[in-house]
């Protein structure tokens, strides 16, 4: 109940047992849902509002993707809800109460959306959608979650499976795998789908039969809340259970090499093996920002120091001559002791992917490529990897901290392959993309 002029407002719905383990959440990162018709953009009204109500002052924001679709799923209801309570200025995107509390209303359709955030306050941040922002988008939100009052810092996220977003939210609140710098006491996942909601079951039994004969991936992810297969996901092929595996069952007879994706922003360089049949596996990864072309170089001679590595497939870029320094990339990097003899990769991406998809495709034998439980990273990124919207047999660029262990691995594969433009199905001849195409080994 909420009161103001003498009036009582009497607003109807029971919470559900996951949505009354959302309003108790006090962690300061708390995240509902996974399936559809959870409950969760209730849920999520309910949350700001009875803050509002009991903090005087407080400063809250709640964000979608787009203003439409924060107008249609959560303005409208809310001044249903709570007429003669709320006032709202379209001019300013404000929704007001009687005690000064606020929640001001937002959308991040893009990055220049983002940076009009920069610097602002807030006690609360609620972010409806959250798999359709970025990771950056969230950094720059959570930069924004301060201030001096009493009232407490939290933010609020939803999340359905797919999307842009995908991987961070898996990564921080189903994975919980987290960097240095993150505190996992700060994070809460709370999973939700739509038979946890008997109130949509009952007023809408036809929306869960429709949920129910959704096609497989579809269904997995928006009714069961599966986070490992989602619509627009690159590569639907890629299993934990099928493609990774403890280090102890790796052969140890292989023919090794490495492959690099270098970037200042990130170094990925899978340390490789390959079997008399031709299958391969990942024996380790090193995932590692800001290295100079020396000190990655460095970092993979270490990576290789005990193998015998035949040779180093990396991006052809680095062979271009820098303005700097008048050497290339190549250069610099072979320079070091212990680096391995690097060869310019074959780099064109879709016939790469379609590579990659057929080693990662089952076969009556099993698995044609098997990663160590240890490479975290290509683990994490290898499902993650979305369609580009324009060109669908290729991968999304987007979100980007996410391509460069399989931008690595294509490079691997397609070492391993003799492939042309005009083949259906490449053979698996050891042989490797270099300025020489007739070595062999």
């Amino acid at each position: 109940m909420s009161e103001r002029e003498d009036k009582i407002l009497h607003v109807h719905g029971t919470p559900n047992e996951r949505q009354k383990r959302f309003f108790a959440s006090r962690a300061r990162y708390t995240a509902y849902g996974g399936a559809r018709g959870g409950g969760k953009s209730w849920a999520l009204r309910r949350k700001l509002v009875g803050l509002c109500l009991h903090y005087p002052q407080i400063r809250c924001l709640l964000v979608r993707r787009t203003y439409a679709e924060l107008k249609n799923n959560h303005v409208q209801p809310l001044l249903e809800e709570y007429a003669g309570v709320l006032e709202y200025s379209e001019k300013d995107k404000l929704l007001r109460f009687p005690n000064g509390s606020y929640i001001a209303l937002g959308y991040c359709a893009s990055t220049r959306d983002t940076l009009r955030y920069q610097g602002q306050e807030y006690d609360v941040i609620a972010i409806d959608e959250a798999t359709q922002l970025s990771e950056y988008q969230f950094s720059i939100f959570k930069a924004c979650l301060r201030g001096t009052s009493q009232a407490p810092r939290r933010m609020y996220l939803t999340c359905n499976p797919g999307g842009i977003g995908h991987a961070w939210v898996k990564r921080l609140f189903v994975d919980r795998a987290y960097r240095s710098d993150e505190d996992p006491l700060d994070y809460l996942f709370i999973p939700a789908q739509v038979y946890d909601n008997p109130i949509l079951m009952q007023a809408d039994p036809g929306y869960v039969r429709q949920l129910e004969t959704l096609p497989p991936k579809l269904k997995d992810a928006w009714l069961y809340g599966r986070w490992d297969v989602f619509e627009g996901q690159f590569f639907p092929e890629f299993s934990y259970e099928a493609h990774v595996c403890p280090p102890a069952r790796i052969p140890g007879e292989l023919q090794f090499f490495v492959a690099l994706d270098y970037g200042f922003d990130m170094l990925a360089a899978l340390l490789m093996g390959c079997d008399e049949a031709g299958n391969l596996y990942v024996l380790r990864e090193l995932c590692q920002p800001n290295l100079t072309l020396r000190q990655a170089a460095e970092a993979v001679s270490k990576l290789c120091a005990d193998k015998h590595v035949a040779y180093a497939v990396a991006s052809p870029d680095l062979w271009n001559r820098r303005q700097d320094s008048g050497k290339s990339g190549f250069e610099l990097m072979q320079s070091v002791y212990g680096m391995p003899p690097m060869c310019a990769a074959d780099n064109r991406r879709v016939p790469g992917w379609r590579v990659l998809r057929e080693y990662l495709s089952p076969t009556k034998t099993g698995a044609k490529l098997w990663i160590s439980s240890e490479c975290t990273e290509l683990i994490r990124s290898l499902p993650a990897l979305l369609c580009d919207t324009v060109r669908p047999e290729d991968a999304s660029d987007e979100p980007h901290s996410i391509t460069h262990a399989p931008e690595a691995l294509r490079y691997a594969v397609m070492s391993r392959t003799h492939y042309t433009a005009n083949e259906d199905l490449p053979d698996r001849n050891f042989r490797f993309a270099s300025t020489r195409k007739d070595l062999l080994f």
